[in-house]
């Protein structure tokens, strides 16, 4: 077990409009920090290029840097039939790098209003039948909508991912966990006031935990009284340490454990970091 942590964010937009300006400064504080593995997810197809470009590019700063394509459900208004055929010309053109590891950021938001709920609906399922055509995992938005996503992926077969941003009940968080998935945590459990969440995260088994920032967006509770703008990768340690001690582990020990599952549920991602030598000793 390393002295000093390796951290990994599986969930973070380091292609948001926030980060264009600074984005190599964003990217050198997070690996600073001891940040050595980062997903990025795609949210339209329009994205997936330069999704992929910049997981390359910045592979240097973190080895484990990964991205998934996929069409987020708060961008399905603006998306057209063909997209769909261009996510799947991107993915499988992507098969071929160690960097693509699954389909997202895809699911359902039934909190966000003006949000078409059939073209959402229609638009998640077309890429829930793509990853089972690929048999890839899938990074799933589950917001206000984690039944409807259940009864999806039961009619399926997808090998687990990662339901993002989890917020539901623990029965519900249980039958997640019973489909092969991890569930993502980040800033929004360091609010005194978000007893659910940290009840899950105290509640349920370490094996099924991984940390997030979903930055820009998800900002960590002190963030507000520090004036600073938007959320950033390299604010993962901070949050994950509080993680921890609401969990009651030591950083090393949660550090360690929300690596090993989040390398369990997306094995590509496991293995673009076992043929890293500088993450062989997190991996």
């Amino acid at each position: 077990m390393t002295q000093h942590p390796m951290w990994i964010d599986t969930h973070c937009h380091l292609d948001a409009p926030e980060f264009s300006n600074s984005l190599s400064s964003i990217i050198s504080a997070a690996s600073e920090k001891g940040v050595k593995a980062i997903l990025l997810p795609a949210v339209k197809a329009a994205d997936c290029q330069n999704v992929r470009a910049l997981a390359s590019q910045y592979s240097n700063d973190i080895p484990g840097l990964a991205y998934t394509l996929g069409i987020h459900p708060l961008y399905t208004n603006q998306a057209h039939e063909d997209d769909l055929a261009v996510l799947e010309e991107q993915i499988a053109q992507s098969l071929s790098d160690p960097r693509f590891v699954g389909v997202g950021e895809i699911g359902l938001d039934y909190f966000v209003e003006g949000l078409d709920p059939h073209k959402q609906e229609y638009l998640f399922h077309a890429q829930l039948d793509l990853a089972q055509k690929y048999q890839l995992p899938v990074i799933l938005h589950v917001r206000r909508s984690q039944d409807a996503i259940l009864k999806a992926l039961r009619a399926r077969t997808i090998p687990g991912g990662i339901a993002h941003a989890f917020n539901g009940s623990f029965q519900q968080a249980e039958q997640f966990i019973g489909l092969g998935f991890k569930l993502g945590f980040g800033g929004a459990a360091t609010y005194e006031r978000a007893l659910q969440i940290r009840r899950l995260l105290t509640e349920l088994p370490l094996d099924s935990l991984v940390t997030e920032t979903d930055s820009p967006d998800i900002p960590p509770a002190w963030l507000r009284g520090e004036g600073i703008a938007f959320n950033e990768p390299a604010f993962l340690p901070r949050i994950a340490k509080q993680l921890a001690g609401i969990r009651g582990v030591s950083d090393v020990e949660f550090a360690s454990a929300v690596w090993r599952n989040a390398m369990q549920v997306l094995p590509r991602w496991s293995a673009l970091c076992a043929n890293n030598p500088s993450l062989t000793l997190a991996s």
